[in-house]
């Protein structure tokens, strides 16, 4: 089991850009280098949705229609730590946005990973 915290989280203007970090631990984790990550966010009143996912060594990236060229993931193992750089923020992308991991390959299905953060707010104004 891995504990996951995100952080970076703000108030930003549209167009504007913020970057979330995810800092894992844990006393019975694997390496963090073993895990696939991914960020997913919920607005409120909808359904939690992937966002991007990053495979455990950080060649393979995958995105969200919406987000796709102006999100990206990334990873520092060395670090144990995740990113996710948010430019061109416009006011849908606000919503609180989550970590989460799991052993095995990238997926985009919330219901796969098994260990989540606790959620940072992003807040985009127009």
């Amino acid at each position: 089991q891995v504990q996951l915290v995100e952080s970076g989280g703000g108030l930003a203007q549209a167009g504007g850009s913020l970057r979330l970090s995810c800092a894992a631990s844990g006393r019975t984790f694997a390496a963090f280098s073993s895990y696939a990550m991914g960020w997913f966010r919920q607005a409120p009143g909808k359904e939690r949705e992937f966002v991007a996912t990053i495979s455990n060594g950080g060649s393979l990236t995958h995105y969200t229609d919406s987000v796709k060229g102006r999100f990206t993931i990334s990873r520092d193992n060395a670090k144990n730590t995740m990113f996710l750089q948010m430019n061109s923020l416009e006011p849908e992308d606000t919503a609180a946005y989550y970590c989460a991991a799991r052993l095995g390959g990238t997926v985009i299905d919330s219901n796969l990973y098994t260990d989540w953060g606790q959620g940072t707010q992003v807040t985009v104004s127009s």
